[in-house]
């Protein structure tokens, strides 16, 4: 697998935010989704074994058993379609706030939806460790891909935000507290926590042991109990 240590600036892609996505989606038949969903799955494929730099894309047109020309029917360069897989990746880390915090079942009690959360997004992040150490790497030197996952993450934290307040209202989480504040503080400890143990590999932590810290740090800085945590910490 080709390092990623020495990954330069992909070249801007103007209006990947708009254009760029438009251009993405190619034909709305059934058969063209398909096809650029196969596009999508085999950048992933061939950026987690060769990093970004090595990646070409022809071995990405190859490997999703098409023709070189036929990618630029779909994406107009390997930058775009980076950005692409960067933003699948990010749905899948995201998914468990749609389904526990946003879509969730009420009955569930603040602190479950919490454990819930924080269990799936470590296991998604474990899962896919190697692409999203490429896609770190690469958003240190690419502002616009920098730009556009932070106004998708920021888009959720709004929402998550809203939950806050909820629970705040109803009596479960500190009223002091800022939900937008505490909630970027949050996020960014559970996204390093995540890369230092599963992309750099710098801890050795038994997963239960990593994901009922992490629960214990994020239920503690709302002020929720959890009933499923013995109150002396056995």
């Amino acid at each position: 697998m080709a390092s990623t240590d020495n990954v330069s600036p992909p070249a801007p892609v103007p209006g990947a935010r708009s254009e760029g996505r438009d251009k993405a989606s190619g034909p709305r038949s059934r058969k063209g989704a398909a096809t650029r969903a196969r596009l999508v799955q085999a950048a992933k494929a061939v950026f987690e074994e060769d990093g970004f730099l090595d990646a070409r894309i022809s071995d990405i047109a190859e490997h999703a058993g098409l023709s070189h020309g036929s990618f630029y029917h779909y994406f107009d360069s390997k930058e775009q379609i980076f950005r692409e897989v960067a933003m699948a990746v990010g749905d899948l880390l995201q998914q468990p706030m749609y389904t526990s915090v946003f879509n969730g079942p009420s009955a569930r009690t603040p602190a479950a939806t919490i454990r819930h959360v924080a269990t799936q997004f470590l296991a998604s992040y474990r899962d896919e460790a190697r692409i999203i150490g490429v896609i770190e790497m690469v958003s240190r030197y690419d502002p616009e891909l920098t730009s556009i996952r932070f106004e998708y993450q920021e888009a959720d934290r709004i929402r998550a935000a809203k939950a806050v307040r909820r629970m705040q209202q109803q009596g479960w989480a500190d009223p002091s507290i800022i939900p937008e504040v505490a909630l970027a503080a949050m996020s960014a400890m559970m996204n390093r926590f995540a890369e230092m143990w599963f992309v750099q590999k710098l801890f050795e932590f038994d997963f239960d042991d990593g994901v009922e810290q992490l629960v214990r740090l994020c239920l503690n800085a709302l002020q929720l109990e959890d009933p499923a945590v013995d109150p002396n910490g056995r």
